[in-house]
């Protein structure tokens, strides 16, 4: 049988932060894809996700240069940002810079937020045949 939960990605360095966030996602019912670097999703590819949330500060390709090429490749494919730095957090929402979430974030806060983007949000390939 084929799993038909939302699927969101998760993208952050942090392996704690990316249990527990993996963790509370599936506790609410969405399917959780943990990476432990913009690298890694992409190798993994864009198709089949939902909904991604990224860390910015990240070695390597940072999350507002993943949000970049995912806009690119999948705009239709909401991409929350989440930081532990104040800072940046301010200027991102400065910048209109679309879903953002300081660390530490409300859980509830976040799921409603999730639900509410998929809620409006259709993946791609539940429309081929």
């Amino acid at each position: 049988m084929r799993d038909t939960r939302p699927v969101v990605a998760v993208v952050d360095d942090d392996p704690r932060l990316l249990d527990s966030l993996g963790d509370l996602l599936e506790s609410a019912g969405y399917a959780a894809r943990g990476y432990p670097s913009a690298g890694a999703l992409l190798r993994g590819g864009l198709g089949g996700l939902d909904l991604l949330i990224t860390d910015i500060g990240m070695p390597g390709m940072d999350g507002l240069e993943l949000r970049e090429l995912v806009r690119a490749a999948r705009p239709e494919l909401p991409v929350f940002l989440i930081t532990g730095r104040q800072e940046i957090a301010d200027r991102e929402r400065a910048r209109g810079g679309g879903v953002l979430f300081a660390k530490p974030f409300d859980a509830g806060a976040l799921l409603a937020t999730v639900g509410k983007a998929l809620g409006s949000s259709r993946r791609e390939d539940e429309h081929e045949s």
